[in-house]
């Protein structure tokens, strides 16, 4: 049992320890908030989709596609977005209840899942990983704008906004560019594939970086109980329902493992930028993010660990 707790450690520690390399670095001002944005834009707007597209270009799809495992996850997403709301309603102020239920359902896939699922299952990781990257960054921010639109004074709510939104997203319009490709095989020159990976491999370390700048504990002690509450939603509570729900419906091997490692992940950085674009209450989701984070070196671990020891993954 302790060998398999090691490895699982193996499996997540150094995607764990890049972040916390970047808070180290913005410790001791080896990076600052300048260099945190600027790299986080480069990230989103050039090496993921880079990422992205490479993962879906080279990804067998009639392996990779798999209908059963990808309704399930939207099944699960709208099941946790939805008990994310419903508890905002119950516990926070009105002006919170976007940011509460953005911070509670989101998870980091396209980063963090992503990492560990290339981490515990190499090329096959990538591949399950990156084609359900696409239907999450479509799900997670689609809803997202929906539900911070209907509690954001600035924000225009109309489908149409919310749709180009959407569709403008770069990483969304990667995943649509590779599909057709990978489906027809269309060959690219060696050249392009080469460039385009260099770009990919600098997506994981760099993002993991500027997350961890993206850390402080200052904000944690100006949102107090929401915040706790909200984590704990993401990381124990969705994932243990989602990851059970999987389990009853059949799903084995690297299928439930990605399940669970997307669903357990924590809150994606990217909700604090949304929150704030939003007027909202972003020391609230900094606070969650930052918990979720902490939480899911954690977490993450025990229910790896637990998914081997039944044998399950």
């Amino acid at each position: 049992m302790f060998a398999l707790f090691i490895q699982t450690l193996n499996i997540t520690a150094p995607v764990f320890a890049m972040l916390f390399l970047g808070v180290f670095l913005k410790r001791v001002n080896w990076i600052n908030d300048g260099f945190v944005q600027t790299a986080s834009l480069l990230v989103f707007n050039v090496c993921m989709p880079a990422l992205l597209f490479l993962g879906i270009y080279h990804a067998d799809l009639d392996s990779a596609i798999k209908p059963g495992f990808l309704i399930y996850f939207t099944v699960a997403t709208f099941i946790g977005f939805g008990l994310s709301w419903l508890i905002a309603l119950w516990r926070c102020p009105r002006e919170d209840r976007g940011v509460y239920t953005q911070g509670a359902f989101r998870g980091n896939n396209g980063v963090i899942g992503l990492a560990l699922a290339a981490s515990m299952y190499g090329d096959q990781g990538i591949s399950l990983g990156a084609i359900l990257a696409g239907l999450v960054i479509l799900l997670y921010n689609s809803l997202a704008a929906v539900v911070l639109a209907i509690y954001s004074p600035s924000i225009k709510s109309d489908p149409w906004s919310i749709f180009k939104s959407v569709m403008g997203n770069p990483l969304i319009i990667s995943v649509l560019s590779a599909a057709p490709l990978a489906y027809w095989k269309v060959g690219l020159p060696n050249w392009l594939l080469t460039s385009t990976d260099y770009l990919a491999q600098m997506t994981l370390p760099l993002a993991l970086i500027c997350i961890g700048g993206t850390l402080s504990l200052a904000s944690l002690r100006a949102t107090g109980n929401l915040a706790i509450s909200a984590s704990l939603m993401k990381v124990v509570w969705l994932p243990a329902l989602g990851t059970l729900g999987a389990w009853l419906c059949g799903f084995r091997g690297a299928e439930l493992g990605i399940l669970f490692l997307y669903i357990g992940s924590p809150t994606a950085a990217a909700s604090y930028v949304m929150a704030r674009s939003a007027d909202g209450n972003h020391e609230l989701a900094a606070a969650i993010i930052v918990i979720t984070t902490l939480a899911a070196a954690v977490t993450t671990n025990i229910g790896i660990f637990l998914l081997q020891w039944g044998g399950w993954i």
